[in-house]
């Protein structure tokens, strides 16, 4: 008897430990599925800024790029339109929503390739959850420009 429940009590708390936070759980519910880039813009100082976004293409080939989450799996992509200053097509991810040490619900993502495999060597992004409706959300991530910092704003609606 004193076996099961102590097997019982470590399951329990290893089963705990491997769920996601209920707000976060929440959050990923409500990112999943197709949204669009409508917007990026950056606050904390004035000025134009032209700056190269996830170390892939320029803001401005960012906005109007569609970006699907499957949170069944924790996969997605962001397809940005070709032009002359965009690199178009299909980039593949793995995401989740974290809660960091200060109680700020982030999405954090990073390059996977077509078959779910990391190709950006564990690297990845983490962007801060400003708002999140089931028809809106805004993602801010803080830079450094010219030694200030600078908080890029994404700016999404679901599709």
């Amino acid at each position: 008897m004193k076996k099961i429940l102590i097997l019982s009590l470590l399951f329990s708390v290893l089963l705990n430990s491997c769920i996601a936070p209920k707000a976060a759980r929440e959050k990923r519910n409500l990112i999943n599925g197709n949204w669009q880039l409508t917007n990026v813009s950056f606050e904390g100082k004035p000025g134009s800024f032209k700056s190269i976004l996830f170390n892939d293409a320029l803001d401005i080939c960012f906005e109007g790029s569609n970006w699907f989450f499957r949170e069944n799996n924790s996969t997605g992509s962001y397809t940005i339109t070709q032009s002359t200053l965009c690199n178009g097509g299909e980039r593949f991810i793995r995401w989740s929503v974290v809660e960091n040490d200060y109680g700020t619900s982030q999405l954090q993502f990073k390059a996977i390739d077509e078959k779910k495999k990391d190709i950006s060597g564990g690297y990845g992004y983490r962007l801060d959850i400003d708002a999140l409706t089931a028809s809106n959300m805004k993602l801010k991530s803080n830079v450094m420009a010219n030694g200030e910092q600078v908080a890029v704003v994404y700016e999404f609606t679901k599709q």
